[in-house]
């Protein structure tokens, strides 16, 4: 199992179309310890259509009702922010990619040599996309929220045949904020297991649980949005995790591989001292020879610098050999 965790700071909409803002979250993100920035590369057009009809429904827990086209004209990221921002990223020692969601945004992306592209979970029966993203020969994520198990098959089997040598997915659940119930990290198992190539999570929920427990699962590619605060508001802000939270999930996901160590069983060399302070058997009483070994003059006590506390009932009961003090070891070699 690999030992390092590549933790993704999505960016998406949260730069609330302010370039200074977004260069702020990239240092956010390398400040927080992330490996990677993603940003999502489309422009309005080339989601949807400016029809009223076209909008979120009314039911709709952060964008209830807003017209589809206007959201995208707010929450793009402007194509000719991208340069100066992958380098900067590069600049910051973090690996920039993003989401193409057309034709256009991966040609752009190829310019720039993005070197991951990823699959949003709502473009994942788009097989025309995959297949062309495939086609670039660079690594690919599939985020697989709201999808069949089906459709993430095909998706797997098109990205494969179409030039994709290094693919994963991402389990992920499609609601903003998601809550941890439904999360079911433990599709982690059943999709890695399904299509033998890693899974990992792409995150929604507001705290770090869901992504620990992946880790735990085998995930070694965590996505989580980030924002600078939550405060400050945009359409991605209630759901993304503050510099200070982003560091603690790097801290305690890196904590988490670390501590799940080996099956092997073994005395821990950092538990040396706790196993010489282990119990043993001592006199606790001065006794002459003749005196009788007995629960009054030998108790089990700490450290470990005694005899064998296996050994109290071949020693109870029987006359000691010679007088000892308080504090000597107790063996057999003491009775008669």
């Amino acid at each position: 199992m690999a030992d390092k965790v590549f933790f993704i700071a999505e960016v998406s909409a949260n730069h609330n179309q302010k370039f200074d803002r977004a260069v702020k979250l990239i240092d956010a993100a390398a400040d927080s310890g992330a490996t990677a920035v993603k940003f999502q590369t489309y422009k309005p057009e080339t989601m949807t259509l400016p029809k009223a009809e076209f909008s979120v429904s009314s039911n709709h827990t952060l964008w209830s009702g807003v017209n589809l086209f206007e959201l995208y004209q707010k929450a793009m990221t402007p194509w000719e922010w991208h340069e100066e921002l992958f380098e900067y990223a590069r600049g910051r020692s973090l690996v920039p990619f993003s989401s193409p969601f057309d034709r256009s945004a991966v040609d752009f992306l190829e310019g720039l040599d993005c070197p991951i592209y990823k699959i949003a979970s709502l473009e994942t029966s788009d097989l025309d996309l995959i297949e062309y993203v495939a086609s670039t020969g660079k690594p690919m994520i599939i985020s697989t929220g709201a999808t069949t198990l089906d459709e993430i098959a095909q998706a797997v089997e098109v990205a494969s045949l179409s030039g994709c040598k290094e693919l994963q997915l991402l389990v992920c659940t499609s609601s903003y904020p998601a809550h941890p119930k439904d999360s079911h990290v433990r599709r982690i198992v059943k999709l890695r297991e399904t299509f033998g190539i890693p899974v990992g999570l792409s995150d929604h929920t507001l705290g770090l649980g869901a992504s620990l427990a992946a880790i735990t699962l085998g995930a070694r590619t965590i996505e989580k949005h980030i924002t600078l605060s939550r405060a400050d508001g945009g359409y991605d802000s209630s759901f993304s995790l503050e510099p200070h939270e982003f560091r603690s999930l790097v801290e305690e996901g890196e904590a988490v591989v670390e501590s799940l160590g080996s099956e092997e069983w073994s005395i821990q060399e950092a538990e040396a001292e706790s196993r010489r302070l282990r119990r043993s058997l001592f006199i606790t009483k001065n006794v002459q020879r003749g005196d009788i070994a007995t629960h009054e003059n030998i108790k089990a006590l700490r450290p470990n610098a005694g005899g064998r506390i296996g050994d109290i009932s071949r020693i109870l009961g029987k006359p000691f050999k010679d007088d000892y003090t308080s504090g000597t070891a107790a063996t057999v070699e003491c009775v008669e």
